[in-house]
């Protein structure tokens, strides 16, 4: 029986467009799919194959340079036909075209109880599988030669519009409870499972919590706060149980296959509902239509807190994504007195706006106008109210804009990740790029101290 942590502080956004329990209708293959170094936190990405290779899918593209052993690998069979660099040459995208034969790469797997967990390390790692797993501090792709205290796993989306991974888990749950299984493997401590309100996974072989709150309690960093807190010197790895899906399957099947179930959210998506699709695709090619509107739309990989905006220059989906929300981008707009003028239909923290009259029901149809500019920090507990974790959000922020390393080190920094700063970020009247900050500050730190 699962335990329970019970969260008050947060915000749950009633947002339009939630995804209803049905499957869409298959979408075209995409003419590209691409490897983005950039989707994995804190590699520096090496790359080994040449325009005109020919691979399968989980052959290698790339590693990382500190941990050759660290392979990313091609979610299609096909012809690698780019590489695309920007400044600095920096790795961009791999940009692979399909050939429709679906060869895999060959995998001895078997199941994790009979394998060591230097064997499942490797096997994740020569897979691809292991861009998957993070780790905190720094909230980076784990290293691989850093054993963990711990193991969170979130199966609890709380985020604005966000998919329901009792629908996705439907059918999958063999596979989950063996990447659990390797999991407990290659940890000397436990793996901590937080689960949605109500849910009937029954998971062996882990610690079970049934956290309740509005976002983010379905956070992994709170998880974390509120069972077993990472100190200096710690390390604990997070996944995604959707990550783990994927993982299990292919320990499953020797398989590597990216493809992965994603919900179809926000006011303006042409349809809503879940999709099968293969991460690295071309968004704008497989899904017609994809938005209600041809124009003055955002269409976003991930939810409105924390998702990347897709555009024609970076079409692609990303090794994570759990759902494409596509929202008004807003500058269509053109209102009388600007955000300053009184109204029934528009979200609010405070009573400016008289929509709080509404109740907790109405649903909100919100763009992408930030609608204020940037200015100092109002030290007003705005942040407390809304952030859940046992750490004082404000003070830690200017720890990090300061770059106090034991200031930063008392107050939490290796606890957190960009993402727990979600919410604070969209209630803050001062307009501040909080998830920015954290992530220099993570980067900065990383570097200070290795």
């Amino acid at each position: 029986m699962a335990k329970v942590i019970k969260t008050k502080k947060g915000l749950a956004l009633n947002l339009k467009g939630k995804p209803l329990q049905e499957m869409l209708s298959t979408p075209a293959q995409s003419p590209l799919y691409a490897v983005v170094p950039d989707d994995y936190q804190g590699i520096i990405p090496k790359v080994t194959a040449r325009p005109g290779d020919k691979v399968r899918a989980g052959s290698a593209l790339m590693y990382h340079k500190s941990y050759p052993e660290m392979l990313f690998t091609s979610p299609v069979s096909g012809e690698v036909v780019a590489v695309n660099r920007g400044a600095k040459r920096k790795v961009l995208s791999i940009e692979v075209r399909p050939d429709g034969l679906n060869e895999y790469e060959a995998f001895a797997v078997g199941d994790p109880a009979s394998l060591s967990a230097e064997q499942i390390k490797q096997l994740l790692l020569s897979s691809g599988m292991w861009g998957f797993i993070r780790q905190r501090p720094y909230d980076i792709v784990a290293l691989p030669d850093v054993t963990p205290r711990d193991i969170f796993v979130t199966a609890n989306f709380t985020a604005p519009l966000a998919p329901d991974f009792g629908f996705i888990v439907q059918g999958e749950e063999r596979a989950l409870q063996t990447a659990l299984n390797a999991l407990t493997k290659l940890t000397t401590g436990k793996v901590y499972v937080g689960v949605q309100p109500g849910s009937k996974l029954d998971l062996k072989n882990v610690e079970l919590y049934e956290v309740q709150g509005p976002h983010p309690a379905g956070n992994v960093g709170v998880l974390i706060n509120h069972t077993v807190p990472v100190n200096r010197g710690e390390t604990v790895w997070t996944l995604k149980a959707t990550d783990l899906i994927v993982m299990g399957k292919f320990l499953l099947t020797g398989k590597v296959d990216f493809s992965r179930m994603i919900a179809m959210t926000g006011s303006d998506a042409a349809a809503h509902g879940y999709v099968r699709v293969m991460p690295g695709s071309n968004v704008f090619s497989i899904f017609n239509p994809l938005t209600i509107k041809p124009d003055h739309e955002r269409v976003i990989d991930g939810n409105v807190f924390t998702g990347k905006k897709l555009t024609e220059a970076e079409p692609y989906l990303s090794a994570q994504c759990d759902q494409i929300t596509v929202i008004p981008e807003g500058d269509d707009v053109d209102e009388l007195f600007g955000w300053a003028t009184p109204r029934l239909n528009q979200f609010s923290m405070s009573r400016a706006y008289f929509s709080w009259l509404q109740g907790k029901n109405k649903e909100y149809v919100l763009d992408a106008r930030v609608k204020g500019g940037e200015r100092a920090m109002i030290m007003s507990n705005e942040y407390d109210r809304v952030f859940p974790m046992d750490i004082f959000p404000e003070y830690l922020l200017k720890a990090i804009i300061s770059f106090d390393i034991d200031k930063m080190e008392d107050l939490g920094i290796y606890e957190v990740a960009p993402e727990d700063f979600a919410v604070c970020e969209f209630v803050d009247t001062s307009k501040i790029e909080l998830q920015r900050i954290v992530r220099e500050g993570l980067d900065m730190l990383y570097k200070e101290m290795n």
